[in-house]
């Protein structure tokens, strides 16, 4: 227990010591202009396209309708409006589902035993599992938001014929990688990630000796400097403590900062360029929250009877799968 306490507070210490204000910053006038952009872009698609609908009739007539034509017209387009209903809400709720299971799948898949999973397994080992859940969670559910209105964005000024069939290119090269890592991938080598924590617990105690002060007249300067550098994440964070768990906000920032750039990042972008948004957060959200709670209640146990290999090749074959399943659902569905 202590040496995982040890490792843990090094890892965070040094983690925070990496992190500048103005990547702080910057991660929020990102986040911020990245909201604004959307439902920006999302009011400006309602009124170019809403007001208007073009309506094909059987005899092969087309109609442009808004509210001042419809109350002449009621009655010819009242069966026509029934069945156009109808049919949006049936592929509206086709796309929800299958945006659904395409998120939920690949982040299973993508999760167990990537960083994120050790950081909350090992984490979890000492402090409270509840606390260390919230705090990721937190973060990758903030994450999932955030990369699922980006790829959304996109649509707005990519065609959507194009998104679709780029992403399921990119869905096709990523099952590809991973099935080949899988083949070439030897059964310990997989839990590399655990075992490079491990063998960083062994340098904890010269760690605690330099910030103690008891590592010699030599290695003072080395502490004075990193004091330095940390000192103004400190005074950032310290504000939060007052308020929230400062375990909270390790778990928080520890996780933030592994799954930024990660791939089921770049996966959640891509099927929210493609799928319903409101389909590909949920499923991404319940994915990220089966694996974390797989982590905080026995992720090192989980870890050693989990094969990473048969896990990477699975990974693959369902990420070439829902690449293929372009050349059966249509882009308009």
């Amino acid at each position: 227990m202590l040496i995982f306490r040890s490792y843990t507070f090094v890892k965070i210490r040094r983690m925070l010591a990496t992190i500048s204000p103005l990547l702080i910053v910057t991660t929020i006038v990102f986040s911020v202009l990245l909201i604004l952009l959307y439902l920006y872009s999302h009011d400006h698609y309602q009124k170019e396209h809403l007001p208007r609908l073009q309506i094909l009739l059987p005899n092969g007539t087309k109609l442009f309708v808004n509210k001042e034509d419809s109350k002449e017209r009621s009655n010819e387009l009242d069966h026509w409006h029934d069945k156009i209903s109808e049919t949006i809400k049936n592929s509206a709720n086709f796309g929800f589902i299958h945006a659904f299971i395409a998120s939920i799948s690949v982040i299973i898949v993508s999760e167990l035993g990537d960083k994120t999973f050790f950081i909350a397994a090992i984490m979890a080992m000492r402090y409270s599992r509840l606390v260390i859940y919230c705090g990721a969670m937190g973060a990758l559910g903030a994450m999932t938001i955030l990369s699922a209105l980006l790829g959304n964005i996109v649509t707005k000024f990519i065609p959507r014929i194009y998104t679709y069939y780029i992403s399921s290119i990119l869905f096709a090269c990523f099952g590809i990688k991973m099935l080949r890592d899988g083949y070439l991938m030897s059964p310990e080598e997989g839990t590399e990630e655990y075992e490079e924590a491990q063998h960083e617990v062994e340098q904890v105690d010269m760690t605690d000796d330099l910030e103690s002060g008891s590592a010699g007249s030599q290695q003072q300067p080395r502490l004075q400097s990193a004091a330095k550098q940390r000192s103004t994440v400190t005074k950032i964070t310290s504000v939060l403590r007052r308020y929230v768990s400062p375990i909270f906000i390790q778990a928080f920032i520890m996780t933030f900062l592994a799954e930024w750039g990660d791939r089921s990042q770049l996966t959640t972008i891509i099927l929210a360029a493609t799928e319903n948004l409101l389909g590909v957060i949920v499923g991404g959200t319940i994915g990220h929250g089966f694996c974390t709670g797989l982590a905080v209640i026995g992720g090192r146990f989980i870890a050693q009877r989990i094969s990473p290999k048969t896990v990477t090749i699975v990974g693959g074959i369902v990420f070439i799968c829902f690449a293929l399943s372009a050349f059966f659902i249509r882009p308009d569905k």
